[in-house]
């Protein structure tokens, strides 16, 4: 199927940015071993987003996301970051319905941390915040097999947990993901963990006291980053 003019556009403004000065090595921050081995510096890529966005905005959220749609279907890293931006953007618009999109792009485009996190802190975060209705069915992610989907049910609640709900969804999805034996995993919800001290400093401390023993510590290290001095020095006692 042809692109449409406004990806086709994107894509040749994408080409303008090959020089290395402009890209950074993306398998720096990734264990796995990506197919694209580069990503475009944050600033670029928060400028080329502003930029299309002004040539979709204001259109129906329906467009917008079918522009999504056509941007993860390329397989680009870039065009997975800018569907996941873009979708971010309608988060007015935002119905409980979109759940489901939001699951599906997860289950079919989660390549590494960066995109689970992209979409989770962002637009599935946002749409959880406004229906925490939702909640229990981002917990049954925490038993997939896949990794990526077990990293999203806890991340996803960050966007609450940083506004002051959620505690009691963050502990259950712990508790499940607690023993998980992959590392970005174990990371995942130890920095939930960790954005919910924030709000829960004493509920948080209280439940790494209760878990100390069998939490793994890179989980453990994550959790109590933002702590005082003198709880973690508690925390870390075995």
């Amino acid at each position: 199927m042809k692109p449409s003019p406004f990806i086709t556009h994107l894509a040749k403004e994408l080409k303008k940015y090959k020089s290395r000065k402009y890209r950074i090595n993306a398998q720096r921050f990734f264990k796995e071993k990506l197919d694209q081995p580069w990503m475009l510096k944050g600033a670029i890529f928060k400028q080329l987003a502003n930029d299309a966005w002004q040539g979709i905005k204001g259109r129906p959220k329906k467009e917008v996301f079918e522009l999504c749609e056509e941007l993860l279907e390329s397989d680009l890293e870039a065009h997975v970051g800018f569907a996941f931006d873009f979708a971010y953007r309608c988060r007015k618009d935002f119905t409980k319905s979109d759940f489901a999109r939001f699951e599906r792009w997860g289950k079919t485009y989660f390549t590494n941390w960066g995109n689970v996190d992209n979409l989770c802190c962002r637009a599935l975060g946002h749409l959880i915040y406004m229906y925490p209705e939702l909640i229990p069915r981002t917990r049954k992610w925490a038993r997939s097999k896949n990794m990526w989907m077990r990293r999203a049910s806890a991340v996803c609640l960050i966007v609450s947990l940083r506004k002051g709900q959620a505690l009691p969804d963050a502990f259950k999805v712990a508790d499940i993901l607690m023993m998980d034996e992959e590392d970005l995993v174990q990371k995942g919800y130890g920095w939930m963990l960790k954005e919910a001290t924030h709000e829960f400093r004493d509920e948080v401390y209280e439940y790494v006291l209760k878990h100390r023993a069998v939490m793994p510590r890179t989980a453990l290290r994550y959790a109590i980053e933002k702590l005082p001095k003198e709880m973690r020095k508690e925390a870390m006692k075995k």
